[in-house]
């Protein structure tokens, strides 16, 4: 039997998550959210908690193209809107959501009661039900917060990419109530890694690096509309025999969520608005793809890591043991990089950033999943230290 640690993550979603989606999934699934968002500046004095719920005054009616229509005030605070709740208000998130869950009724009067001692205004993201039910506030930031919808930075990156006249593949789509994550390949821009590769086997198909040694250029476009990142594009190379992402996070290229106080009210972009922002990310998409999906790019990458992938590794279990405590890796993600690492048969420190960017693959959360995949070249610094 194949232990579920080899198995790959497939395709799968939840009511707010996606793993490992394909293009158009994603589409349908940020084209529902950017027809139910509501997005509100309100003081604290027109916000309350109510049976654990959060109520927003200026949420109650919206302009649409039929006129005005009901928008219900009442939204459910998702994990990361409670975060930010408890960091706004100065209340700790454990005992926020203890309250929330055993005694509602406490959780109602210390939010209010925090709220009423605070002059300062807000910006929910919240998302109709869509049906006229309770809907679900997914952020709770300041009205400093610059949006960057996940929309928009797809059409934007994508656009980007046509216009650098570099052909992509959409490898795979990640969504979740923090991130959008958009891993691109370009199959027509390659190196080769055959000292990196020359004793791995892919824990998946059993292939061996020494026959399959291509590595393709590639790119990670990742974005959050509820204030748990800024929107990037870092470049990754792709490794064939086993689709590990090696992930380049030193030439992370970033545009951050800040910008000018947003005025009370419902927040609703003009189009020419819209228009001269997506044209700003188009060409940071484009200049970023021309700069990275590029061959020689990927052969300085190759090189660079094969300076440290080689060191050995003596002593297994302690050098998995050593790197999963520095990275604060779970008890679960050592089990499993450790696992990856004996399947892999490389007992190098280039076998141990297989063994995190293969068990990456496995890891059902994006979130977890994208920030495990990230720190696959410094466990193999710190394997070979």
């Amino acid at each position: 039997m194949v232990s579920s640690l080899l198995t790959p993550t497939r395709a799968r979603s939840s009511e707010r998550n996606l793993r490992n989606a394909d293009l158009p999934d994603l589409v349908v699934r940020l084209d529902s959210q950017q027809r139910r968002k509501v997005d509100v500046v309100a003081p604290a004095s027109a916000i309350r908690a109510q049976g654990g719920m959060l109520v927003v005054e200026e949420a109650e009616r919206r302009i649409s193209a039929s006129g005005v229509t009901s928008v219900a005030g009442a939204y459910e605070p998702t994990g990361v809107c409670e975060s930010g709740i408890a960091e706004k208000l100065g209340v700790p998130l454990v005992y926020l959501r203890r309250m929330r869950a055993e005694a509602p009724h406490l959780y109602d009067a210390n939010v209010n009661e925090w709220l009423g001692r605070d002059g300062r205004k807000f910006l929910v993201r919240a998302l109709s039900s869509g049906d006229g039910g309770v809907g679900q506030a997914r952020a709770f930031l300041s009205n400093g917060y610059k949006i960057i919808d996940n929309f928009d930075v797809l059409t934007a990156v994508l656009d980007g990419v046509r216009q650098a006249g570099v052909h992509v593949d959409i490898k795979s789509c990640d969504l979740s109530d923090q991130r959008m994550y958009v891993r691109l390949t370009a199959p027509e821009i390659c190196g080769y890694a055959p000292y990196l590769l020359r004793n791995y086997r892919s824990p998946y198909s059993g292939r061996t690096g020494a026959e399959n040694p291509t590595v393709f250029a590639g790119l990670v476009i990742s974005n959050s509309e509820t204030g748990c990142g800024s929107l990037s594009m870092t470049p990754q190379l792709t490794v064939q025999v086993c689709d590990n992402g090696v992930t380049m996070t030193k030439d992370v290229v970033r545009a951050v969520h800040l910008g000018a106080k947003l005025d009370e009210g419902r927040v609703q972009w003009s189009e020419d608005t819209q228009r001269k922002t997506l044209a700003v990310y188009t060409a940071q998409a484009r200049d970023t793809v021309r700069r990275f999906l590029d061959r020689d790019y990927v052969e300085a990458s190759i090189r660079e890591i094969e300076k440290v992938s080689g060191a050995p590794v003596a002593d297994v279990e302690e050098t998995i043991k050593s790197v999963s405590k520095t990275l604060r890796f779970t008890e679960e993600q050592r089990k499993g990089i450790f696992d990856h690492f004996i399947r892999g048969g490389d007992l190098t420190a280039g076998g141990v950033l297989h063994a995190v960017t293969s068990y990456a693959q496995a890891v059902p959360d994006p979130d977890d999943a994208h920030e495990l995949g990230a720190l696959g070249i410094r466990a193999m610094e710190l394997a070979a230290a």
